[in-house]
């Protein structure tokens, strides 16, 4: 199995943006947490950030035919990329959206998110742990499309 882990913007300047609501913990120990994780349960994993809208939509559709999952924290993009929703669906792999913030319980523009409609899971307010959750539900094969 391969997976992908997507993030979005400012997800790079994590341990610096807003620690009280993002933590403390770098975006370097985010890399190797998911690294770690993925060797534990011997899957393949690709990481990619970008602060560029239409570059996480080319590789969303890079990923057509080489990825078996997808882990996307859209950052902002969550509340407002129809682009990436359409590139979610157009290439059908599952699919799990995570915030490190509980999303839910913040401002009400966070409560909307488009990449959600496309996503088999959500998991939000975990901080970086919550990718090792999302990568579990798609190596485990749970979850139900939303």
């Amino acid at each position: 199995m391969k997976l992908l882990i997507l993030n979005g913007p400012n997800i790079n300047m994590l341990g610096i943006r807003e620690p009280a609501i993002y933590g403390a913990e770098t975006y370097e120990t985010l890399l190797e947490t998911v690294r770690l994780h993925a060797s534990e349960r011997g899957v393949e994993l690709e990481i990619y950030q970008s602060n560029h809208e239409g570059d996480l939509v080319d590789r969303i559709q890079d990923a057509y035919g080489k990825i078996d999952g997808i882990v996307i924290n859209p950052g902002a993009y969550t509340h407002t990329s129809i682009a990436l929703l359409d590139a979610l669906k157009a290439v059908a792999i599952p699919t799990v959206e995570v915030h490190i913030s509980r999303v839910e319980e913040r401002e009400d523009f966070r409560r909307i998110s488009y990449v959600r409609l496309a996503a088999v899971a959500t998991v939000t307010g975990k901080g970086i742990a919550g990718y090792r959750e999302a990568m579990d539900i798609l190596i485990d094969g749970k979850g139900s499309r939303a």
